[in-house]
């Protein structure tokens, strides 16, 4: 039957990674949106802001109140939040200078990233089945990418450099089920980017270093502008739409496998796709559609074999999934 699995814990982390995925996908689309008018430190600083006015809203109306926050682990939650303030801060360096789905399809060789972690740090096991998914979705994000091509861009390592420090995120966020909640890890990364952040408009805030002709460098270092009345809408949606996606994300790594999670985040793909085409009329080439149907193809491919292994359990070995 096919209930069983939407009442494990993988399915609650599955559920959760999907949910995530559209917060952050919407997230995207708002800030490459604003990056024009925008320093990306100014964007995150207030985006971050609300996300924690919203986490301490519903601490408050909690059992535990803000005794929730506290922590034994506060290194581990700083580690995270490095982690999580790198990755973003390299994939929307990458998003304002190469087409959004471009960048989200090379931002996912993470899944593999974050299974070659579960597997070196976590020592959890990945079944060939599941290793035939992951490696489908490699192939589909190379078919994307085009090494070694007259295609490839410079930018292109900036969402890789992302990836890497995404899987790094998963791979700790594993080893911190057991001892904290979504809401404390959700709140520790919503801190430490307003830190960064912080600390980046003390240093760079005034564009002394800016680069204009570099559409990283320029989104990176302009200095900041006034903030426009009509933009606050967009600030406090990217703000709950951070939140929502770092609380899901949080659950999802928590209940389920690295492993398993990861390959449900590939909605993005062609959620990335579509906002690319109707918001900034950028059209995927050929190659970009094929890849993309790998990648989610994987993510099928993996979603089949969890619900075989339920259906089967007599004739499916519990870690080939």
């Amino acid at each position: 039957m096919l209930f069983p699995l939407f009442r494990s814990s993988n399915a609650i982390g599955i559920i959760c990674a999907i949910g995530a995925s559209v917060c952050f996908s919407t997230t995207d689309v708002i800030i490459k949106f604003l990056s024009d008018a925008y320093a990306l430190h100014q964007i995150v600083l207030l985006r971050s802001a609300i996300g924690i006015v919203a986490i301490v809203i519903i601490l408050m109306a909690s059992s535990n109140g803000i005794k929730a926050l506290k922590t034994n682990r506060l290194r581990r939650h700083l580690l995270r939040g490095l982690s999580v303030v790198c990755a973003n801060i390299l994939f929307f360096l990458g998003i304002v200078a190469m087409p959004l789905a471009d960048a989200v399809a090379l931002f996912f060789i993470s899944p593999s990233i974050i299974t070659l972690f579960s597997i070196i740090f976590l020592k959890e096991y990945v079944g060939p089945h599941r290793w035939f998914a992951i490696g489908l979705g490699f192939v589909g994000v190379l078919i994307t990418v085009q090494p070694g091509s007259s295609e490839f861009m410079l930018a292109s390592l900036l969402p890789i450099g992302a990836a890497f420090c995404y899987a790094a995120l998963h791979t700790l966020t594993r080893t911190m089920r057991d001892t904290e909640s979504a809401t404390t890890m959700t709140f520790y990364i919503q801190a430490s980017f307003v830190l960064v952040s912080t600390l980046m408009w003390a240093l760079v805030g005034d564009g002394q270093f800016n680069d204009p002709s570099n559409p990283s460098l320029n989104f990176l270092l302009k200095p900041w502008g006034a903030w426009g009345y009509g933009d606050i809408k967009l600030f406090v949606l990217l703000g709950a739409g951070s939140t929502l996606g770092g609380y899901l994300i949080s659950q999802a790594y928590r209940h389920a496998e690295s492993g398993l999670a990861a390959p449900f985040e590939y909605i993005a793909l062609p959620l990335a796709m579509f906002w690319g085409l109707v918001i900034f009329d950028e059209s995927p080439s050929t190659l970009t559609l094929v890849g993309s149907g790998f990648i989610l193809a994987s993510g099928l491919y993996t979603l089949y074999r969890e619900i075989h292994h339920y259906r089967l359990p007599n004739m499916t070995n519990a870690n080939e999934h």
